[in-house]
């Protein structure tokens, strides 16, 4: 059976050369070509220093994220935490009011739960850095939202029924 090998054995690893932005120290005169060069679509992503803060980090993403992902899917991001923020509420209601009419928070919770569900595979089926649904008019794309109101119409239905 041959020698195990180790990190030492590999020889030395190279560090990463750390990253050139700006320190936050710098005059609000030469901040300002600066905020207006950030404003406008970049070729890649902004680059961080190890020690940036929290806040600076959630800032880039956010403000990436929305450069970046279509109408169509923050549109369905949207619908998605509206969904999260009514299961929430019913699970917090269901906790400090009681859950006397047990079966409809259930169906009304498993009705936000399932719609969620749903709408997640609606977006992966029709986002545009999938590489089948390039767009949504394409076939795949009013297959998969076809499929969502089917699935739809089924969810409710059963949650209707489940209310009696």
């Amino acid at each position: 059976m041959p020698a195990k090998r180790t990190a030492a054995a590999a020889g030395p690893v190279p560090a990463p050369s750390p990253p050139t932005i700006p320190s936050s120290s710098t005059t609000t005169a030469a901040a300002a070509p600066a905020s207006s060069s950030s404003s406008s679509l970049s070729s890649g992503p902004k680059t961080l220093t190890t020690n940036s803060s929290v806040l600076d980090i959630a800032h880039t993403v956010w403000q990436q994220y929305l450069a970046t992902t279509p109408q169509r899917t923050l549109l369905l991001d949207a619908f998605m935490g509206f969904l999260v923020l009514v299961g929430g509420v019913q699970f917090l209601y269901c906790v400090l009011a009681g859950n006397y009419p047990f079966n409809a928070f259930l169906s009304g919770f498993s009705a936000a739960v399932g719609q969620f569900v749903l709408t997640a595979s609606l977006r992966m089926q029709t986002s545009p850095s999938s590489a089948a649904a390039a767009a949504v008019l394409t076939p795949s794309g009013i297959r998969a939202f076809a499929d969502y109101i089917f699935g739809s119409l089924i969810l409710h239905f059963f949650c209707i029924n489940f209310i009696n």
